[in-house]
């Protein structure tokens, strides 16, 4: 038996007297796209930012490849990718400077940080904006540089909160497919985030919060 990439157990948090997660728990296996699917307030960002590592949660804990968050954190960030739902972008630095930025906080560098960052804008067809400002960029393209830069340090796993959000129909679409074709060919986990219930619908797992509860698992 492959252990699972991702095993959340009992995972709990409050903000004072609310609860934003009521022991949730589930596993993520090799290879699958799983939803966390659920109205705004649900619960789904602070469990997203949980397992990220950026908070801790308030009892319970998540393994990812084994690596406990609470107590392996530093472990665990070296294994993830993480799309963050606000813009991480530096509006002022190029296509091609954002991606060597990020890659310095991978303790990568020189010639092979270049070429893997330039190897990934053009899988992205971004070769060609690759010295423009991010800030002249669409939302579209500077989403799909969200994602190149996400991917540059090869994680197996790649987290990505409400991807979609601010990006016309045609252009999620594109995501999406963008998320399949990264699955099929490099065979990256990912969990996201969304309450667009059409996007859930192409996930292999899906996991609906509300209120900080885990109320459905399960396939599409």
């Amino acid at each position: 038996m492959i252990p699972p990439v991702l095993k959340v157990r009992e995972v709990r948090h409050a903000y004072g007297e609310r609860i934003a997660l009521n022991g949730v728990s589930f596993e993520v296996n090799e290879g699958e796209i799983f939803t966390l699917l659920g109205p705004n307030g649900g619960g789904k960002t602070t469990l997203f930012r949980i397992l990220t590592t950026s908070m801790e949660p308030g009892s319970g804990d998540a393994l990812i490849f084994g690596l406990s968050i609470v107590s392996e954190f530093t472990a665990v960030r070296k294994k993830i990718g993480v799309v963050f739902q606000e813009p991480s972008l530096d509006p002022k630095l190029t296509t091609l400077e954002n991606m060597i930025h990020h890659g310095h906080f991978y303790g990568m560098r020189g010639r092979p940080l270049r070429d893997a960052a330039i190897a990934l804008l053009d899988t992205f067809n971004l070769a060609n904006r690759a010295e423009h400002l991010t800030e002249t960029l669409s939302g579209g393209l500077r989403r799909r540089v969200e994602l190149a830069k996400a991917l540059l340090p090869s994680p197996a796993l790649l987290f990505a909160d409400e991807p979609s959000t601010g990006l016309d129909p045609g252009v999620r679409l594109e995501f999406a497919a963008e998320i399949q074709r990264l699955r099929s060919e490099r065979r990256i986990t990912f969990v996201l985030t969304t309450h667009f219930i059409e996007e859930a619908d192409q996930s292999d797992q899906v996991g609906i919060l509300h209120e900080g509860n885990l109320v459905a698992l399960g396939k599409p």
